[in-house]
């Protein structure tokens, strides 16, 4: 299938993206790609530098002519959101991404692609590589280990750019120009339990919710998306309190970006009730399978037999449990009042773990306001305490503030303008860049994203657009080429 790809144009990017997705590159497994980054630097003989994180700088001098540039800082993250479908038998630790195409899509076998951020990595390899792509004195920066707290970005020295302008290539529509984000927190619930057995005369069920989209929990939360973990929590506050039904373990969601797809919980129900629970579960499914539609197709809820342990959540922390999931805010909390169609707040709950001993809930806060940010996390925070639950929260990031005036915002859109007859949507994103914590490192730096059209990121259903692909190369190249001379 790769062959296919190679063919595609530019050929420069898609050659090297096939090189990038070889390697694997989960968040914070990212040493196989760090070293392949170094020794690409080295093999073309370029001043190479790292960092203690694994960050990766690469120099590349001017083209001859274009010595008084600006320098421009190209900016991508190495890592790769690693999520896959629940019957595809994949490793993220020691396998390629399989490609194919369809359509107009480069796509995954089962599996995210990584074109988020791997078409900006691929783009800056392809540069640095090339000796016949216009550009004045380049710093490329791969950072690592974005889409798990941004600990790349935030490590980053302050000393090492020199750079006055910066193109973070991390938007996923083509014809968008990214001039702001939001900023996050990770929020975490925990509640340790000693298991009881299960009662008497009764049977263990595994409760399934499965076939939902997900998605990425920024730029996908305005959708709507069915959220399994909520959707799991509702079928469980009807059983918990309807039906004496016993929780004995939960699995739902994977990461905290992504919007959970599927959740799994093994339940203890009473053998004189297993037909009324049965109808139960089938009655909320249908209801909620209609509220989703036509948005959520693929929707499965289904109630099985199933082998267990013997052990349960106590009854009382059970139902304060599922009382507190159903008090958590999940999706969009507040929109912009200053840029129509924004969101401006949101939270995910990501993930949510019942094992022997701990009950444990992980959620991504966003807001491009840090005030709001807190109200929210105020507001998860008492939902939670109020069951006894401990809250922790970390891996806080700033948001990116929008300047659309900058010269080089202004660039990019002439030259968009310029290419495409039509005028690209400048905007600000509800998802989590690199360059708030950037512009904080180098307040003086111009910065703008853009990149090609990315559906489905943070899923199994992620895909590329091949038009866009060479869309976006026409007008990067042409950015790179009109960068000003310097002040």
């Amino acid at each position: 299938m790769n062959s296919d790809i190679e063919a595609l144009e530019p050929k420069v990017l898609w050659e090297n993206f096939i090189k990038l997705n070889a390697v694997p590159r989960p968040s914070k497994k990212e040493e196989r790609v760090v070293q392949m980054i170094k020794d690409f630097g080295a093999q073309l003989s370029l001043e190479t530098l790292s960092d203690e994180v694994g960050n990766v700088l690469i120099k590349k001098p001017a083209t001859p002519g274009m010595e008084n540039r600006q320098t421009v800082v190209l900016q991508a993250h190495l890592d790769m959101v690693h999520q896959k479908n629940a019957d595809t038998n994949f490793d993220f630790l020691t396998q390629g991404i399989e490609m194919f195409i369809e359509d107009d899509w480069v796509k995954a076998k089962g599996t995210t692609l990584g074109a988020d951020n791997g078409i900006g990595v691929a783009t800056i390899m392809a540069t640095l590589a090339s000796d016949s792509i216009p550009h004045p004195a380049i710093e490329a920066i791969f950072t690592i280990d974005e889409e798990t707290g941004m600990t790349g970005a935030k490590e980053l020295k302050t000393d090492w750019l020199t750079g006055s302008v910066l193109l973070n290539l991390d938007t996923e529509e083509d014809d968008e120009i990214g001039i702001g984000c939001a900023g996050g927190v990770d929020f975490t619930a925990t509640l340790p339990y000693t298991p009881v057995p299960v009662h008497d005369q009764y049977r263990t069920y595994e409760l399934a919710v499965r076939g939902l989209q997900g998605g990425h929990s920024g730029m996908d939360i305005i959708k709507g998306l069915g959220n399994a973990n909520k959707i799991m929590n509702r079928l469980l506050h009807s059983l918990v309190f309807e039906h004496n039904t016993q929780i004995q373990a939960i699995q739902g969601g994977s990461l905290r970006n992504a919007i959970p797809r599927e959740s799994f919980a093994t339940i203890a129900i009473p053998l004189t009730q297993a037909s009324a629970i049965t109808d139960a579960v089938q009655g909320v499914a249908k209801t909620i399978t209609n509220e989703l539609l036509p948005l959520e197709k693929g929707l499965q809820i289904t109630l099985e037999p199933k082998d267990s342990n013997g052990l349960c959540i106590p009854d009382e922390t059970a139902k304060a449990f599922v009382r507190s999931m159903y008090a958590a805010h999940n999706g969009v909390y507040t929109m912009s009042l200053t840029i129509p169609g924004l969101v401006a707040t949101s939270n995910n709950i990501a993930k949510v773990t019942v094992d022997a001993n701990e009950i444990r809930v992980d959620c991504l806060v966003r807001s491009s306001i840090d005030t709001e940010k807190q109200n929210l996390v105020n507001a998860l925070t008492a939902a939670f305490e109020l069951s006894g639950f401990t809250i922790t929260t970390g891996g806080d990031y700033p948001g990116w503030e929008p300047n659309p005036s900058s010269e080089l915002v202004q660039l990019v859109k002439q030259q968009y303008e310029k290419i495409n007859g039509s005028s690209p949507e400048v905007l600000a994103c509800h998802a989590g860049l690199e360059c708030g914590i950037l512009g904080e490192k180098y307040p003086e730096i111009d910065m703008v994203s853009f990149g090609p059209t990315i559906k489905g990121a943070h899923s199994p259903d992620e895909r590329v657009s091949i038009p866009s692909v060479q869309k976006y190369w026409t007008l990067y190249t042409s950015v790179l080429e009109n960068i000003p001379e310097r002040n």
